[in-house]
């Protein structure tokens, strides 16, 4: 009987955990938050105002919404069309089309992705176009033939708009703005970009027909409001099915966010980046620990997270690396300290190294010289040192300048945890001058 028990309790924690795991992987991987949005609440009224005035009014108009990468701009428009949506008259007729200046990168490809998000290829199919001007004006028709009140509103958003700029003539944005401004098809334009200085890069034409409504998105919260949010993140909402293991979560995460270990972690990530989608990562692979045996967060997860997100990828390859080519780097560290970070080239990380093998006889094997080079090359390959001039034909591989990518906190960690390096190399690091 109690088999039976332990194995029917197995079982409803294994649904509670695959249905943790589910809602907060798409919580945490989507860009859309929960709760309300921190710091950006102003924003929010603005954007919502102008389009409610487009859905519901009728009204055409443009907008760029300016702001750092990960300020949560994508965010807020998320935020702001799921608030829309519930208003039913906007559930019925908004069209909605989303271009992006990585995936469209010029005219002709971000005509075609409109034409099918509009559903309009039916109607292109039967015509025979013979370039994009009578494609784009075919289009540009179909959206000008409408009036204010007939007409479904269409709003285009445009990620990475700064790139859309730079197609030719700007011929996408001028139409698209110059029916913005029309008393045609009601028509919103927003676009969403990291450059402040966006508006010097549109045409005169452009400019001209662009509304100028920007919208600035920066993280200002502090630490306390990053705490409320790592809180909000990880909790689980009241309709959860079951209502006793909810509680016991939102407990834990709430005896988390005063764990001193916690926020030592929250503060170091907060300080290096206000970023939420950095935040959103370390909580992402704290939760992959979460397991029918392990079912609650702990504050070890958390650092172990912390670890894996901030591991030095330059320092990993480091620990991959030959005897050899430690020496090497170690040679150019010293080489750096003593020549204040001024480039050297293969000749003199050479004589550093012999200089080394002189001293250390008995416990290094003299290796020759193409066999040093071939390792120096390697270093070069995985990107740990970078030639600052061309290679040209006059100047011999032996000679030309090179710079180390591998700081002297980098080089020490990677020693402490190479492993069997030799003790003779480890304190040749550790000198302060190479011929000490």
């Amino acid at each position: 009987m109690s088999k039976r028990k332990s194995k029917e309790s197995i079982s409803t924690n294994g649904e509670c955990i695959s249905q943790v795991q589910k809602l907060l992987r798409e919580r945490l991987c989507h860009h859309y938050a929960t709760g309300k949005l921190f710091g950006t609440e102003h924003q929010y009224r603005h954007l919502l105002e102008l389009l409610k005035r487009t859905t519901v009014h009728g009204e055409s108009n443009s907008a760029l919404i300016i702001g750092p990468r990960g300020s949560g701009k994508t965010a807020l428009l998320n935020h702001v069309l799921k608030d829309l949506m519930e208003i039913k008259q906007v559930r019925e007729n908004l069209l909605e089309v989303r271009l992006n200046g990585l995936l469209q990168t010029n005219d002709k490809v971000a005509l075609k992705e409109i034409t099918r998000q509009l559903r309009l290829e039916n109607v292109v199919g039967d015509k025979v176009f013979g370039s994009f001007a009578e494609n784009l004006a075919f289009l540009l028709e179909a959206l000008r033939t409408g009036n204010r009140t007939s007409s479904c509103p269409v709003l285009f958003i445009l990620d990475e708009f700064d790139l859309f700029v730079h197609h030719k003539n700007q011929t996408l944005l001028y139409n698209l703005f110059d029916i913005s401004q029309s008393a045609q098809t009601p028509v919103t334009v927003i676009g969403l970009t990291c450059r402040q200085d966006i508006l010097e890069l549109l045409e005169k034409r452009v400019k001209s027909r662009f509304s100028h409504r920007q919208i600035y998105v920066i993280n200002s919260f502090d630490f306390k409001q990053y705490v409320r949010i790592f809180k909000e993140q990880l909790s689980l909402p009241a309709e959860f099915p079951d209502e006793t293991f909810a509680q016991k979560w939102n407990n834990n995460v709430q005896h988390l966010s005063v764990d001193k270990t916690v926020q030592d972690v929250l503060q170091n990530l907060f300080h290096y980046t206000k970023d939420l989608r950095s935040l959103h990562l370390l909580l992402m692979l704290a939760v992959s620990n979460v397991t029918v045996h392990h079912p609650l967060i702990t504050a070890s997860d958390l650092q172990e997270a912390s670890k894996q997100y901030r591991m030095d990828s330059k320092a990993n390859i480091v620990h991959g690396l030959s005897v050899l080519e430690i020496c090497l780097i170690i040679a150019m560290k010293h080489l750096n300290d003593v020549y204040e970070g001024e480039p050297f080239n293969f000749q003199m990380v050479y004589n550093e190294f012999q200089k080394f093998i002189q001293r250390k006889a008995h416990c290094m094997y003299n290796f020759e010289k193409p066999v040093v080079m071939k390792a120096f090359e390697h270093l070069l390959q995985l990107e740990l040192v970078k030639p600052i001039e061309r290679p040209s034909v006059r100047t011999q591989r032996e000679y030309l300048l090179m710079k180390l990518l591998l700081d002297n906190n980098q080089i020490m960690d990677a020693l402490q945890v190479y492993p069997n390096c030799p003790t003779d190399v480890k304190q040749w690091a550790t000198s302060s001058l190479s011929w000490l």
